[in-house]
C-alpha cells in the first residue's frame, strides 16, 4: 500500500519540487494542492509525465473553514505545507492535519510559527503522530549542520549562520512576503550570553564566500534558529543569522526601506510584497544562479581555540531546491517506518546531514569544510 503524501501548495515554487521529487519514489503516492484546479492538474500531469508514475490533483484553498474535510477527502498519511508566508498564519493546518490521522510537515521560517508549534505537541503525541514545523534550509538544514560538528567542540561558544541566493534564482511573493514581514521590525537574539535587540535588515556585513560565488552583503534576519539554538546548545554566548541579495542595489534598497519600516512610516512592508517582487524582476537578468550558505562555529577543544566553517555552494540555478530538502528526507523515513519520533516540534534532530546531502546528490550542490585549530 503506497505512503500517500498531500502536498499543499503543490505548484508553487518549492512544492512543485517537492512533490516531483516524491512522485519518482513507487512507494508514494502523490497529491498536488493548490487553489487553482487548473494550475494544480497541469502539475500533476506535468510531473507524472516526468517521473513515469500517477499524480493526482485537487484544489482547494488551506484558509478555508472546511481544510480538514477536504483533507480527509485525500485521505492522507502526510500533509507538506508549503504555502506560505507562514509569518501571518496559525497551525490550523496542522491541526487539520492530526484530526484525519495524518502526519504534518511543513517549510515555515517564521519564528513565532515554528517556535510555537509545541503548543500542539499533546494533541501530537496522543494520536501517535508526527508534527514538524521548519522543514526548509532553516532550522532544518542548519540545525543538521550544527548537530554534525558539534561534537568537535568542548565550549561552543558562538554559532554565525547566512544564506546569499543568486540573483537569478527563482523567487515567489510567498519568499518576498515573508523576508518584508521582519524589515525594520524589532526581535532578539543572543548576543553576549544574552538577550539583545536586533532590526530585520540592518547591521549590515560582508561575508566573503568561495570565489564562485564571491563576497556578498548580509543583513540581520528573523528566522527560529535565533531562538531555537541557544536553547539547544547551552553555553553558547552568541548566535546570528543574516541573509543578503546578491545585486548590491537591491540589497541597499531594502535596507533604506528598513529605517521607514522601523520607525513606522510604514506599517506593513509585506503588503507590498507582489509589488517588491515585480520591481525586483526588472533586474531578473542580472548577477547569477549561483547560491551560498554559511554556518560558523566558534569555540574550544582541548584548551585551543577551534574554529570551524561550512560552506554550501549551489549552481545552475539549484539554490531553491535546497530549502525543501527536509521536508523530503522527514517524508521517505516516515514512509519507510525508521522515523520513530511522535510530537509536535521544530525542525531539529530529526535526520543527519549525511541524509539531507545525500538527498541533494545530482544537483550542482557541493559543501567544504574548514577548521583551524589555534
Amino acid at each position: 500500500m503506497s505512503f500517500r503524501v498531500v502536498v499543499l501548495g503543490g505548484y508553487g515554487n518549492f512544492g512543485a519540487r517537492i512533490a516531483g521529487t516524491l512522485a519518482r519514489d513507487p512507494a508514494m503516492a502523490v497529491t498536488v494542492v493548490g487553489r487553482e484546479p487548473s494550475r494544480a492538474a497541469d502539475t500533476a500531469a506535468t510531473i507524472a509525465l516526468e517521473c513515469g508514475n500517477r499524480v493526482d490533483a485537487a484544489a482547494f484553498d488551506v484558509s478555508a473553514r472546511d481544510v480538514g474535510a477536504r483533507l480527509r477527502t485525500l485521505e492522507p498519511n502526510l500533509v507538506i505545507h508549503t504555502c506560505g508566508p507562514f509569518q501571518s498564519r496559525d497551525h490550523g493546518v496542522a491541526r487539520a492535519a492530526l484530526s484525519v490521522g495524518a502526519h504534518y510537515v511543513d517549510l515555515a521560517d517564521a519564528r513565532k510559527f515554528v517556535c510555537g508549534i509545541r503548543a500542539i505537541d499533546d494533541a501530537a503525541r496522543s494520536r501517535e503522530l508526527l508534527v514538524v514545523s521548519g522543514a526548509s534550509t532553516v532550522p532544518g538544514l542548519s540545525g543538521a549542520v550544527l548537530d554534525a560538528f558539534a561534537h568537535e567542540f568542548d565550549v561552543l561558544q558562538s554559532i554565525d549562520l547566512g544564506i546569499a541566493p543568486g540573483n537569478r534564482t527563482p523567487r515567489g511573493s510567498a519568499t518576498v512576503a515573508s523576508v518584508a514581514s521582519y524589515v525594520g521590525r524589532q526581535f532578539g537574539v543572543w548576543d553576549g550570553g544574552v538577550w539583545q535587540p536586533a532590526y530585520g535588515w540592518q547591521r549590515l556585513r560582508r561575508y566573503r564566500y568561495p570565489p564562485v560565488v564571491g563576497t556578498r552583503w548580509l543583513a540581520d534576519c528573523d528566522v527560529p534558529d535565533l531562538e531555537l539554538f541557544p536553547e539547544r546548545y547551552p553555553g553558547v554566548q552568541s548566535v546570528r543569522f543574516g541573509a543578503g541579495l546578491e545585486l548590491p542595489f537591491l540589497h541597499f534598497g531594502l535596507w533604506l526601506l528598513s529605517w521607514p519600516s522601523r520607525w513606522r512610516w510604514i506599517a506593513r512592508l509585506e503588503a507590498h510584497a507582489e509589488r517588491l517582487r515585480r520591481g525586483s524582476e526588472w533586474f531578473a537578468k542580472l548577477g547569477t544562479d549561483v547560491g551560498a550558505m554559511h554556518v560558523e562555529m566558534h569555540g574550544f577543544r582541548r584548551g585551543h581555540r577551534l574554529d570551524l566553517i561550512w560552506t554550501l555552494v549551489a549552481g545552475h540555478g539549484d539554490g531553491p531546491q535546497i530549502p525543501c530538502t527536509a521536508a523530503i528526507v522527514i517524508a521517505r523515513k516516515l514512509a519507510a517506518g525508521t522515523l520513530v519520533a511522535r510530537g509536535a516540534l521544530p525542525c531539529v534532530g530529526l535526520f543527519s546531514l549525511e541524509e539531507c546531502l545525500r538527498e541533494l546528490e545530482g544537483y550542482d550542490v557541493r559543501t567544504i569544510i574548514d577548521r583551524t585549530l589555534v
